[in-house]
């Protein structure tokens, strides 16, 4: 996608720091042939695919350029007449470019607003498109430069130096008449320098300063706060229009005539009948329409900000601790509404307050039946907090390596539930999300079991909020506990992908046929090698055993404290399934949407299958 305005022209989708490579495009073809099926995904010659979050038949859908200069795609829900979005091409607003104007500052608050930076008003308060302008004149000799914590603006880079100082960085912008602002960043592992020439595309980020060229004789603040301003993006009231199905309203209203004309002279007393029947008809499926869209108004309402005193209120001032990981603290707690909620509290979080908010506000949208809830967050001073539904039954490790003589073995049936219930949502994150989201710490501890031992993946997202902008092993220290269930991957320097998540989804479905914890370093990690080696040798005598082809090779793989009340075909393919995942060479392992497919195939059955190929 293409911003054409007056002043410059700038693709922002797909990413354009990424190479045709990156974005999943090729350049070998000289056309381009899509076709958007009856399901819901769209896929065209060059590698460009998506898919809407509700991917089934029958459902009316429309592709739309919308006001905002995003790229949405909505389905039509028929009981409400409304149209909902089910996907989106920018998952944040600011990303797109030209929403501010020349100058103009796109920032998060949560909602995208925006701003001028100090010094600067707006051209039109009413239109924010066409930016802000300076109230001062420019200069070229006279130059002093103001800091912008947090302030980038995308493009227009006059010049890119390596290995350069701040005062030859500021030299180089003092040098030139038209560098209106200058960047001193580390880029790999030297300072760079980057001169701007004009200031388009603004927005909000976490890390480097802007430093913005005004003249000496105006007067520094001592604390530099970029104004905010009321923003166009919030686009007059918020009425909600339904668009009218004239299909359905002119098919009844002529179906309606022919049947008064026909009919009524002959069976006037049935058509009474008939009448007073459909209209009991209509107006219950118009009360439980009504009810629903209530319903579904409470669920996507829930979401919001709370405040750090909410909290610690509905907390008891955070005495009750259901348990500790590598992001922080959880606490059991009940909101004023009576909710049994859990709250963590982040530890190690990188981002400012804006972006943290752009970024929580992405998890509140995911929705998935095999996905712990999130409700709201607090983002308040050094408080970063996340608010969870309360899930009763606890984590997967409880049920699974309690080591009590009172614990209740977990059951063959409600172990397959949980394989398949975690590899659902896996699935979701990896595959139908708005947003592609990696979890990176896929572990029986994340795992939370509800009343019926469905499965719910928790802290899904938060390395995203607490590694950005770290790379390779310089931060792997702050995902503490988790060691056994990372994928080689992790130390090198190859990019980190889904598979990661494979990988560790195979560790925890081997843990669930065997039982017991195949690998403490997610304990303790002083253990060291001696743990590894038992997960080694149990992934190497597995493959021995099946490739042997033993009758009796299960026994010593599965749980002994299940005594034989198992499926083995089940449990084949789960050790199947295991083994393929943890494989060394992760273009070797499968997805998580081919492993749900295997193991929603096998549900049902008791008798011994061939082994699954993946795709």
């Amino acid at each position: 996608m293409v911003y054409d305005g007056p002043e410059f022209t700038s693709i922002y989708w797909p990413n354009p720091d990424d190479t045709i490579w990156g974005n999943g495009r090729t350049s070998y073809y000289s056309s381009r042939v899509a076709s958007f099926n009856d399901i819901g995904t769209f896929v065209s010659s060059d590698s460009l695919e998506f898919r809407c979050l509700d991917s089934s038949l029958g459902v009316k859908r429309r592709l739309t350029m919308d006001y905002d200069g995003n790229l949405r795609l909505y389905s039509l829900n028929n009981s409400s007449g409304l149209w909902v979005v089910t996907w989106q091409a920018i998952a944040k607003q600011c990303n797109v470019h030209g929403l501010c104007g020349r100058n103009g500052i796109c920032i998060y608050t949560p909602d995208p607003k925006c701003a001028c930076p100090p010094y600067y008003e707006p051209v039109n308060s009413s239109d924010w498109s066409r930016g802000c302008k300076p109230n001062f004149e420019r200069g070229c000799n006279d130059s002093q430069f103001l800091k912008l914590p947090h302030v980038d603006y995308y493009g227009f880079d006059l010049n890119y130096t390596r290995n350069v100082t701040f005062n030859d960085c500021q030299q180089l912008c003092l040098g030139d008449c038209h560098c209106r602002a200058f960047k001193h960043v580390i880029r790999g592992d030297s300072w760079s320098c980057y001169t701007k020439g004009d200031l388009f595309n603004g927005y909000n980020m976490a890390d480097d300063s802007l430093y913005l060229r005004i003249p000496t004789r105006v007067k520094v603040l001592e604390v530099n706060r970029i104004i905010l301003n009321v923003s166009r993006l919030a686009c007059g009231d918020s009425k909600v229009v339904l668009l009218p199905n004239s299909y359905n309203d002119a098919s009844t209203r002529s179906f309606k005539w022919v049947y008064v004309y026909s009919f009524g002279g002959a069976i006037g007393t049935i058509e009474v009948i008939i009448l007073v029947a459909s209209w009991c008809f209509f107006f219950r499926k118009h009360v439980i329409s009504a009810s629903l869209e209530e319903g579904y108004h409470i669920l996507t309402t829930q979401f919001r900000n709370f405040s750090y005193d909410e909290l610690k209120r509905a907390t008891g001032k955070f005495n009750q601790v259901l348990g500790k990981g590598g992001f922080g603290a959880v606490y059991k707690g009940v909101l004023a509404d009576a909710r049994v909620v859990a709250v963590k509290k982040l530890e190690n979080i990188v981002q400012g307050e804006e972006e943290f908010w752009a970024e929580v506000s992405l998890f509140g949208r995911i929705n998935h039946m095999n996905l712990a809830r999130i409700w709201g967050f607090c983002s308040e001073g050094k408080h970063r907090l996340l608010v969870y539904e309360y899930v009763a039954n606890g984590s997967l490790d409880n049920h699974l390596f309690s080591s009590s003589n009172n614990s209740v073995v977990l059951e063959w049936e409600k172990r397959f539930k949980i394989a398949l219930g975690t590899a659902k949502g896996l699935a979701y994150l990896h595959h139908e999300c708005l947003e592609w989201v990696i979890h990176c710490d896929v572990k029986p501890g994340n795992i939370l079991l509800d009343s019926d031992f469905e499965p719910k993946i928790s802290d899904f997202g938060l390395v995203k909020l607490c590694q950005r902008g770290g790379h390779g092993l310089s931060n792997l220290s702050q995902i503490r506990g988790t060691k056994g269930y990372m994928a080689p991957e992790w130390t090198t320097n190859l990019p980190l992908t889904a598979k990661i998540d494979v990988y560790s989804y195979g560790v925890v479905l081997l843990e669930l046929v065997k039982g017991t914890r195949l690998t403490s370093c997610a304990v303790d990690d002083s253990l060291g090698e001696e743990e590894v080696t038992e997960f080694s040798t149990f992934v190497s005598l597995a493959k021995t055993k099946l490739q042997d082809g033993e009758d009796s090779w299960m026994e010593d793989m599965i749980d002994p404290r299940l005594e034989g009340k198992f499926s083995k075909n089940q449990a084949a393919k789960l050790i199947e399934i295991g083994l393929s995942c943890v494989d060394d060479d992760r273009n070797k392992r499968p997805t998580m949407e081919a492993v749900t497919q295997v193991l929603a195939d096998c549900r049902d059955e008791t008798a011994t299958v061939d082994t699954p190929s993946y795709v």
